[in-house]
């Protein structure tokens, strides 16, 4: 079974950046759409953005366009998040996962989550 090993969250202040990565074990990493996700405290996990399995076309939430940059490294089964220009309202637990269907603008169908890693934007 795949594990996606999350690395790179941390402390900053706000108006800095950080650089998550997420890397995959097996060796199907390069078929799969992968995503960052993120759960703040008391709410929901929110889509942050995704990748397509070639890397060509991405695909970010509102909230976060412009600011964060998301890649991939098949050679090296990781995907990254570039955060710029953080926000206090950026804090959470950001989770990666994978999913087989080809459709980048279709948040549904990710799974194989990783444990996550913390982010915390102070003002």
């Amino acid at each position: 079974q795949v594990q996606l090993v999350e690395s790179g969250g941390g402390l900053v202040q706000a108006g800095g950046s950080l650089r998550l990565s997420c890397t995959a074990s097996g060796r199907t990493f390069s078929s799969y759409v992968m995503g960052w996700f993120r759960q703040a405290p008391g709410k929901e996990r929110e889509f942050v953005a995704a990748i397509s399995r070639s890397g060509g076309t991405t695909y970010y939430a509102d909230s976060v366009k412009g600011r964060f940059t998301i890649s991939r490294d098949n050679a090296k089964n990781t995907v990254y998040l570039q955060m710029n220009k953080l926000k206090p309202e950026d804090t959470a637990v950001y989770y990666c996962a994978r999913k087989p269907t080809p459709s980048v603008a279709e948040v549904k169908g990710f799974g194989s989550w990783g444990q996550g890693t913390q982010v915390t934007v102070s003002s």
